[in-house]
């Protein structure tokens, strides 16, 4: 037998720990190795040198290899090249970014949770360091369920005599004072407008929950007043709706706000409407769409995985309703005969967003206090898969997307 030549790292059934397998990804780029994305080949494996510290992390982290030589990968290459397969090499680890408050509790974000878990470093940021400059740092930002338009995501209706809100509210309103806002809306309208400045200059930006809807609504509406009493000590403007400028968006258009400060929701793009009671919709599955990896890598990317159909979650925002999807949105998921999809890509300038809705794919109910997802339960979660894929996909070289 020839001496192996590359460590094959499969992301089917055969994998171990699938969510630490894209920590020792992230590893072998950091150290400047080649590393390469084998696209719709056995779920999404990866490939790397056979390297001796490679091969002790994968054993420390209990994460499945495959030893192949020099014929063997010529097999495999030949394999790939009859069918709906490509390789994609992974040129450098991006510089991540997590928008998360310095208090933020372990199962706040999910993403958050899944980048420990995983190996993978990221440095938190907040309002005062994105308002300093701080996002040219970086390749990649999250985003999870902040409320962009300075509402705290109307959680006063329920908890507004919880100390937790209470002192969500006062730090938030001490931050703004101190930035030099008359207002947390203010504050946050500042903040999107930086991070969709951060995506047209050539950013990645990924956003799950409530963010993802909260940010567009901020973007639309930054040259209006959209939010309620409680936030900023002025009602919201009756003709909001009308003066929104969805052209500035990156997602969505057209949608209808939530006027009432006495329903829990911030618009029509969340299908679900998780918060209101006689709108709240069940839950089902969602599809992963199946695109041509030669074709179409970029999407291909992000719905790497070793299942296709994904069991659903609720968020704050939970999925997106098709009638508010722009037409260049590309859709990575959606749950067949709903009026929504799941899974959201599409790029903005020079660079590009990815939306995911829910919070926490395997919470699927999600309550306020919920201790945090031990992952160590999780090693094949197919939901976090869409998450970590989302933070390798920076780092490959890409294709135009096929239109």
């Amino acid at each position: 037998m020839a001496r192996a030549q590359r460590l094959l790292i499969p992301m089917d059934d055969g994998q171990t720990n699938h969510l630490k397998a894209y920590g020792l990804t992230y590893y072998a780029m950091k150290t400047g190795v080649q590393a390469e994305w084998l696209l719709n080949y056995r779920g999404g494996s990866f490939l790397l040198p056979d390297a001796p510290e490679l091969r002790r992390r994968a054993a420390l982290d209990g994460i499945s290899t495959e030893s192949v030589n020099d014929a063997q990968l010529g097999a495999l290459r030949k394999e790939m090249s009859s069918g709906n397969m490509e390789s994609v090499p992974l040129e450098k680890s991006p510089r991540i970014a997590v928008y998360t408050p310095q208090d933020a509790q372990p199962g706040d974000d999910a993403v958050a949770l899944a980048l420990k878990y995983a190996g993978i470093e990221f440095t938190a940021i907040y309002d005062e360091q994105v308002e300093a400059g701080d996002l040219s740092k970086y390749d990649w930002l999250h985003l999870h369920h902040e409320d962009f338009t300075g509402q705290f995501n109307k959680f006063q209706l329920g908890y507004r005599d919880a100390p937790w809100f209470r002192d969500m509210v006062a730090k938030n309103a001490a931050i703004a004072k101190k930035l030099g806002y008359a207002s947390v809306p203010g504050l946050k309208k500042d903040v999107a407008e930086r991070i969709r400045a951060f995506v047209e200059r050539g950013g990645f930006l990924f956003a799950m929950c409530g963010a993802t809807e909260t940010l567009e609504l901020a973007i639309a509406g930054h040259d209006v007043d959209i939010a309620g009493e409680f936030s900023d000590g002025s009602p919201m403007d009756p003709d909001a709706d009308a003066r929104m400028n969805w052209k500035r968006a990156l997602a969505f258009k057209d949608a209808h706000l939530e006027h009432s400060p006495f329903v829990n929701s911030m618009s029509d793009i969340d299908g679900h409407q998780v918060n209101v009671p006689g709108r709240r919709q069940p839950l089902g599955t969602f599809t992963l769409f199946n695109f041509s990896a030669k074709f179409d890598p970029v999407p291909s990317m992000l719905v790497q995985n070793h299942r296709s159909v994904v069991n659903d979650y609720y968020g704050v925002t939970t999925s997106f309703t098709k009638a508010t999807l722009k037409p260049g949105d590309v859709i990575l998921a959606t749950e067949e005969g709903a009026p929504w999809v799941k899974y959201l890509h599409g790029d903005y300038g020079k660079g590009t967003w990815t939306f995911l809705g829910g919070h926490d794919p395997e919470d699927p109910q999600h309550a306020i206090g919920n201790p945090p997802t031990d992952l160590s339960l999780h090693k094949s979660s197919p939901g976090y898969r869409l998450i970590l894929n989302n933070v390798l996909f920076p780092a490959a070289r890409k294709k135009p997307l096929k239109t």
